[in-house]
């Protein structure tokens, strides 16, 4: 199956093309859309534009657009617009979206804007308990950081890492507050700065944490590098020698 993935950057849309690789499918492009505001209904705002060296790294070509508007229809048919065009050099059967299906209005909107054009649009793990995926994620190595909020508990997470010892008291906060564990349906978004699909690991220099209450906030990432992790590996791994030839 030819697809296109809908990639915000996010621990899920990043884990969507992991999804596919490992399904066997042809990823014919990515789909990364950027708010120019913070009240859109279908895409992250804060730190997309990093999709830009990540989709370097993974080698997919990437449609990179901005989004002006807050309107379901009006913001599915970007996307539309971008399969419509390519339809006929870059053919695909379908337009994956990340998580576990409960962002409706994102997929519904979605659906409704590619139906005329014959093109299915559907989440990577429909159907699967969040908590197990991002447990799948974490277990795999997937540096995930918060880098937006929109709910009550998770004021002290953002600009944080989710880690695998961290994790359990995310899930008692999720249940404290309220939040869906994975954040959809707009709680939080998330950057993947490093998983096993990455050559290189994004990491972040400066990073400007904002709140614009005690609910809501975003991060700006001022300065980041690029590290070649085969470069690192390599390194490390002379010190290692370097340090037995001296005991």
């Amino acid at each position: 199956m030819n697809v296109a993935i809908l990639f915000s950057g996010g621990k899920d849309s990043t884990f969507a093309i992991q999804h596919a690789k490992d399904k066997g499918w042809d990823i014919k492009y990515l789909v990364s859309v950027k708010p120019t505001r913070k009240d859109c209904f279908l895409f992250h705002y804060a730190t997309v534009e990093m999709t830009k060296e990540l989709a370097k790294i993974l080698q997919v070509p990437q449609f990179y657009v901005k989004c002006r508007v807050a309107d379901p229809v009006k913001e599915a048919n970007i996307v539309k617009e971008i399969v419509e065009d390519n339809q006929k050099k870059l053919k695909i059967d379908a337009v994956v979206l990340g998580g576990t299906g409960l962002q409706e209005t994102q997929l519904k909107s979605i659906q409704n804007a590619l139906r005329p054009l014959k093109v299915e649009a559907f989440a990577s793990h429909s159907g699967e308990e969040h908590d197990m995926v991002m447990e799948q994620m974490l277990g795999k190595g997937y540096e995930i950081l918060i880098t937006q909020i929109a709910s009550d508990g998770l004021k002290e997470w953002l600009g944080k890492k989710i880690t695998k010892e961290n994790f359990p008291q995310l899930k008692k906060d999720s249940v404290k507050y309220g939040f869906h564990i994975g954040f959809e349906g707009g709680y939080a978004d998330t950057l993947v700065t490093d998983c096993p699909m990455f050559s290189k690991r994004l990491v972040v220099e400066d990073m400007s944490v904002i709140y614009e209450d005690d609910y809501c906030g975003h991060v700006e990432i001022n300065k980041y590098r690029m590290e070649d992790k085969v470069k690192i590996a390599v390194k490390n791994r002379q010190r290692r020698i370097f340090a037995g030839f001296l005991r």
